[in-house]
């Protein structure tokens, strides 16, 4: 068994979330929140950052670490274990530019129901419910801004 980690985020601005939709040649079809794997000497949080810049053009912050899905999946040589940590993001626009390189043809923000209601995996509608409803509580408590870091 191969063991991966990779990190991702779930975007948000102005109550919408970014989703990014990826074609891989009629094998791969969906809609999905950014995310990547780890680069060596890369700690989660700069691979999350990176992740979603690569992925989508947009510069996030993070707000707060969400938690993390695991799933398996087969490769031709062996079985990956893939653990997957997730971090609450703000952007500064509605700006978003799919990476062709990575087979996504389209991006964007959504309302919540709609943003769920796209995405392709279980578990990362699951992390996009925790995400929102953390949104939700950092915005009741005025503290969802973006920070002049």
């Amino acid at each position: 068994m191969i063991e991966a980690v990779s990190c991702g985020g779930v975007v948000i601005f102005r109550g919408k979330i970014l989703v990014l939709y990826k074609h891989f040649y009629n094998k791969y079809e969906g809609w999905v929140l950014p995310k990547g794997t780890m680069e060596e000497g890369e700690s989660r949080v700069d691979t999350a950052l990176r992740e979603v810049y690569e992925e989508s053009g947009v510069e996030a912050s993070i707000m707060k670490y969400i938690g993390k899905s695991q799933y398996t999946f087969t490769v031709p040589e062996d079985t990956v274990s893939k653990e997957v940590h997730w971090y609450l993001m703000i952007a500064d626009s509605y700006y978003s530019k799919p990476q062709k390189e990575e087979y996504f043809t389209d991006s964007g923000y959504y309302k919540y129901h709609e943003a769920y209601h796209l995405l392709k995996f279980p578990n990362e509608k699951q992390i996009l419910e925790q995400a929102y409803n953390s949104y939700l509580e950092l915005k009741k408590e005025n503290m969802w801004f973006k920070s002049n870091q």
